[in-house]
């Protein structure tokens, strides 16, 4: 248990499990030739990448009522492109493979308006087509390999690090959150973001960690999931049992968020507009842990950085009370077992929500359930919601082009 743990001796961990001199750094720079020849190709057919659309500024949605992301895995098996480790950590194999997959949904997935990102992160109304993603991995990965966690990719879906690499340590042998800004990996990460923007005969937009596309939005995961990532599942039982130490270990868990995305946040020179926190985990625990919790290192990320879109994976009806507490909170992203009737019960009509369908329906043989489910979804709310989706690889394709007609058909 981390409550029993923090009072042990610190396990070593592996230093030297990311090695930033040999993540190719003579090849940071973009030469302008390689940006140019990158652009310049045309998919077949001449599709290109969805542009910036102004109107969409608003809500940032890539069509009324619906909107759907691409996976890696979908990719993998449609083109055979390898999300290796260059792939995160050169730009140049990032644009590369980025672009070949944006052209890809563009010829194939049109009709849906579909956009190849990181699951309901990036949204296609802020694209670039000359967006280079620098560090575009996951928020908790990130903190992971500064704390010690060997990034692990995988050619052919989404990258993980290695385990609870903090299994074991005390709460005092945790760095202070600033000094991870001194990181190596964090060293490259600018290195390679003012290296770009100073090419200027390249006329890239390099996009910096934890920002998506070219918007202000900034991700990054909550207390408690990233605990779990970092420190194991013990983590749960840890919050009742040794509340006080585990409510020091999340304010220092956010404390390293903060700092993270307010120094990229300048390096960029970005205002934060949004800050979705992934506490995918939360639907797990009780109101009260949550209230306890949650709500206030959530409320710190609100204040200290920006408006909220709080993300929560499954069923949080039990939670949405509590989440009125969170400061500063603009928007609810749900599981699809989530009463839409009560979130607008709670929060009023014009508060914003997102939710997401049922992966066994989107899977399915058939569509049935789905559209059922999104009838569902549209009968509680007379404002209409935003579903959204990640198309996966064994998801058929009928069964997400039947769930927007029906959708849109139904919607005001």
């Amino acid at each position: 248990l981390l409550g029993r743990s923090l009072e042990t001796t610190p396990r070593k961990t592996n230093r030297g499990a990311l090695d930033c001199a040999k993540l190719k750094a003579p090849i940071l720079l973009l030469s302008s030739r390689e940006i140019e020849e990158t652009i310049s190709h045309e998919p077949s057919g001449g599709t290109s990448v969805p542009q910036c659309n102004p109107d969409c500024v608003d809500t940032g949605r890539s069509m009324a009522g619906i909107a759907g992301t691409v996976s890696k895995s979908w990719m993998a098996e449609a083109i055979g492109v390898a999300f290796n480790r260059d792939y995160y950590f050169d730009p140049a194999s990032r644009f590369a493979v980025d672009r070949k997959c944006h052209a890809q949904v563009g010829e194939t997935l049109g009709d849906l308006g579909l956009f190849f990102t990181e699951s309901n992160l990036g949204r296609v109304a802020y694209h670039d087509p000359r967006q280079v993603l620098v560090g575009g991995i996951q928020p908790n990965m990130i903190v992971g390999m500064l704390l010690g966690a060997e990034f692990i990719p995988h050619d052919q879906a989404d990258a993980d690090i290695s385990p609870t690499p903090l299994a074991g340590r005390e709460l005092a042998d945790l760095p202070a959150p600033e000094s991870l800004l001194e990181h190596d990996l964090v060293r490259l990460f600018d290195e390679q973001f003012r290296n770009l923007k100073n090419d200027t005969d390249a006329n890239v937009n390099p996009v910096p960690p934890f920002f998506w596309d070219s918007s202000g939005r900034v991700a990054i995961h909550g207390a408690i999931t990233s605990a779990q990532k970092l420190f194991g599942e013990s983590i749960f039982l840890d919050m009742v049992t040794s509340p006080d130490q585990v409510a020091e270990v999340f304010d220092w868990i956010t404390d390293i968020s903060i700092a993270l995305v307010r120094h990229f946040a300048k390096l960029a020179d970005r205002k934060i507009t949004e800050v979705h926190i992934g506490e995918c985990s939360s639907c797990m625990i009780s109101p009260a842990l949550f209230e306890q919790f949650v709500v206030p290192t959530a409320s710190r990320v609100g204040a200290k950085v920006g408006p909220v879109r709080f993300h929560s994976c499954g069923a949080s009806d039990h939670l949405l009370e509590a989440c009125r507490k969170i400061e500063n909170l603009r928007s609810l992203d749900v599981g699809g077992n989530t009463s839409v009737a009560k979130i607008r019960s709670i929060f009023g009509p014009k508060f914003s929500i997102d939710i997401a369908p049922l992966v066994d329906d989107l899977r399915s043989d058939q569509p049935d359930q789905l559209l059922a489910w999104a009838d569902r979804v549209l009968a509680e709310d007379g404002a209409a919601p935003t579903i959204v989706y990640h198309l996966e690889s064994g998801y058929p394709l009928e069964n997400v082009r039947r769930l927007q007609a029906h959708v849109l058909q139904a919607m005001p």
